[in-house]
């Protein structure tokens, strides 16, 4: 998956990227991470993705106001470790009802931020947890498995220097039956496959593809390495 902010990248700018990262072989297009986007920047965003890509559009809100009926899917997701009951649950109760109302498929998701968790961590107000305390990140995710979650996304931070240990990610992969997505840290073939090799099944990348000169030059061989 490519995440995308528009708060970051600009409307035209984030449908280059989805361009782009079509072509270098990326899945679905993940839509959001910021806590600063209106209703009519979400519409404006999707539409405008979607006529540069055909990959699936999924929101990842940073906030109960991120929303759009232009897009294929929504990660209705909870911040697990995070102090604040903001993040844990009343986002989703504002957003509930429009969300109903939209008739997109809603994704129920556990959130899950480690070390250095960068700004999604402060934003979020999360208990970190460390890159390899094992045991306390088997815990969560079972807990969300538990609580009826389909995904479990684990996420050192956009802009992470480093990802999660992949030792981390191959003990939380031995006790869950959902599908594990790791995001953060993930620059290179290497990182990615290590990541993958434990076990996730799928990786997001997201700064790396905002930064880059020739987006397509710089996700192909991450994508190539682990297809």
């Amino acid at each position: 998956m490519t995440l995308i902010d528009p708060a970051t990248s600009g409307i035209e700018g984030s449908a280059k990227i989805a361009h782009e990262a079509e072509r270098a072989g990326t899945d679905f297009i993940l839509l959001g991470g910021s806590t600063h986007l209106s209703l009519k920047e979400m519409d404006q965003s999707a539409i405008s993705i979607k006529s540069k890509a055909d990959l699936p559009v999924i929101i990842f809100p940073g906030s109960s106001n991120m929303f759009t009926g232009h897009a294929d899917a929504i990660f209705f997701m909870s911040l697990l470790n995070s102090k604040d009951r903001e993040f844990i649950m009343d986002h989703q109760i504002k957003a509930a009802r429009i969300v109903k109302k939209s008739g997109i498929e809603s994704i129920p998701m556990g959130y899950i931020i480690f070390e250095p968790g960068m700004t999604v961590g402060k934003v979020g107000k999360a208990m970190l947890i460390g890159r390899e305390d094992k045991g306390l990140a088997v815990d969560y995710a079972i807990a969300a498995e538990l609580l009826g979650m389909k995904l479990i996304y684990m996420e050192a931070g956009s802009g992470s220097p480093v990802p999660i240990d992949e030792n981390t990610v191959r003990e939380v992969k031995k006790y869950l039956s959902i599908p594990v997505i790791v995001g953060g840290g993930i620059r290179s073939p290497s990182a990615a496959t290590k990541i993958c090799g434990a076990g996730a099944d799928i990786i997001v990348t997201g700064t790396i593809a905002e930064q880059a000169t020739d987006v397509y030059a710089t996700l192909k061989p991450i994508i190539d390495s682990i297809k």
